[in-house]
């Protein structure tokens, strides 16, 4: 199919800064070719553990930090580190898929606990999800901002399960990847602004998102000390370590790009004014309020088949949505769209919504 505008992508529109580019391309004319250190170069390393210092408040060092080739790296070693087969795995869905199954590749069993719209809003049940977190879980995966819903975790509702994961010795991994995309200008609440040093929280982040670096692959893991040499066998034993001039290219976005990271919430503002007014046309779909991140995670009245369905839209639209089951079973009925877009784009997607979307909806809901 040709002329697709695919919005079931999880990245934005815009390319990566220049800033980067030409960190990148300076660090290869300078000769930067070579095998790096398993936890990343030094001087990245302390310019992240700077950067998380700076936004939480925290006493981080480099030996709390190891840089990863991308978000999902920085996942895939976490679970390796702390999961054992059979291990009680707790994750907050609807959620990306790749964050359990990381978890259950290590060999944990993972239980969800599934979060609520209730008056255009998400909702988590804490009562729900606190009885899941007994003395028998060895983690909590958490995705906030999340991806798909755009829910966000409150400081009283982080405080309340950081309090009880102490008690129960639980560890926290905490997907931090839209934190500075938390209403389109502000930083999300963290676990980082209420841990303490010898708390069981694992923070992973990337420059695939904030910085709209998705194919460079780079990110990393903000964790207890006593882990750095455990990340550092765990790299070697899987890519070596991330490439060094990559590795140049996210500390010039670390120390000279904060102004990239305000335009793009900007645009994200933009996007998300323009998509709420025109998602609110469509008939029989309820729209969910986002907090962060950069989708809509809507449901359709009477969806059972959001695959068949988002099938369906592409065909009749050419544009692509994401199914809802995409993101586990609790995602069925709904779609996710991402608005991270040029107006213009955005546009031009829901003009062709709006003559296909009845009709989709007719033939498979309506018609069944």
């Amino acid at each position: 199919m040709q002329d697709i505008l695919p919005l079931w992508f999880g990245e934005g529109q815009w390319p990566t800064s220049q800033i980067a580019i030409e960190a990148a391309q300076n660090a290869l004319l300078a000769g930067d070719h070579f095998y790096q250190p398993n936890n990343g170069k030094p001087r990245l390393r302390s310019a992240l553990a700077h950067y998380m210092n700076g936004l939480y408040g925290t006493s981080k060092t480099r030996q709390n930090i190891t840089v990863t080739a991308s978000g999902m790296q920085g996942l895939a070693l976490t679970a390796l580190a702390l999961i054992d087969s059979g291990d009680r795995v707790v994750c907050i869905d609807p959620v990306w898929p790749n964050l359990g199954e990381s978890f259950k590749i290590a060999g944990g069993e993972i239980y969800p606990t599934t979060l609520v719209a209730r008056d255009g809003r998400w909702h988590l049940d804490m009562e729900q999800l606190l009885a899941k977190l007994t003395d028998k879980t060895k983690a909590l995966l958490i995705n906030s901002p999340n991806n798909p819903t755009g829910w966000v975790c409150s400081a009283e509702e982080q405080k309340i399960i950081l309090d009880h994961c102490r008690k129960q010795g639980i560890w926290i991994v905490a997907d931090d990847v839209y934190a500075r995309l938390y209403q389109h200008g502000s930083l999300a609440p963290g676990f980082q602004h209420l841990a303490n040093a010898d708390d069981l929280l694992i923070s992973i982040n990337s420059f695939s998102k904030a910085w709209s670096m998705t194919g460079w692959r780079l990110g990393w893991i903000t964790a207890p000390a006593n882990l750095e040499k455990t990340f550092a066998h765990l790299t070697e034993f899987n890519i070596a370590c991330p490439a060094g001039f990559i590795q140049e290219a996210g500390l010039a976005m670390i120390e000279q790009g904060e102004a990239e990271i305000s335009l793009l919430q900007h645009r994200l503002r933009r996007a998300l004014t323009l998509t709420r007014t025109r998602l609110k046309h469509f008939e029989d779909i309820s729209f969910i309020e986002p907090d962060g991140a950069f989708y809509c995670f809507f449901s359709i009245r009477g969806l059972t088949d959001s695959l068949a369905f988002a099938h369906a839209l592409l065909d009749q639209t050419k544009v692509g949505l994401a199914p809802g089951l995409a993101f586990g079973p609790a995602g069925e009925g709904y779609l996710r769209l991402c608005y991270a877009q040029d107006e213009q784009v955005l546009n031009k997607a829901f003009d062709r919504l709006d003559k296909g979307f009845n009709a989709v909806r007719r033939t498979l809901i309506e018609n069944k």
